[in-house]
């Protein structure tokens, strides 16, 4: 059964950061935010044909217990480091939202 919630961050980078971007979202930021409580899940995805309009070439989606997880201290703490303030001036698109599945 699909959980009943979601939260998508849609990124660009910029070429010539790529590398130091994708080095820190798996290896830092993704393990941070997965370690929040309520957290079940989070994954990456790399476009690989674009569609209508101007997608971003990065997704990632994370499984939550609740919708509240996203605006809660304990997100804000595992996703704001330095390390991640210094390489999110390097995003060229930074998109996200809450979804919640539809029964």
């Amino acid at each position: 059964m699909p959980t009943k919630y979601i939260y998508i961050a849609q990124i660009d980078v910029a070429p010539e950061d790529e590398a130091e971007f994708n080095r820190l979202y798996d290896a830092e930021h993704i393990p941070r935010l997965t370690a929040v409580p309520g957290v079940i899940s989070g994954r990456r995805y790399k476009l690989n044909a674009p569609g209508a309009g101007a997608v971003p070439r990065y997704l990632a989606i994370y499984e939550l217990e609740s919708p509240e997880i996203p605006g809660s201290k304990a997100w804000a703490e595992a996703a704001e480091t330095l390390n991640w303030l210094r390489v999110r001036k390097t995003m060229t698109v930074r998109n996200g939202g809450g979804f919640t599945l539809m029964e």
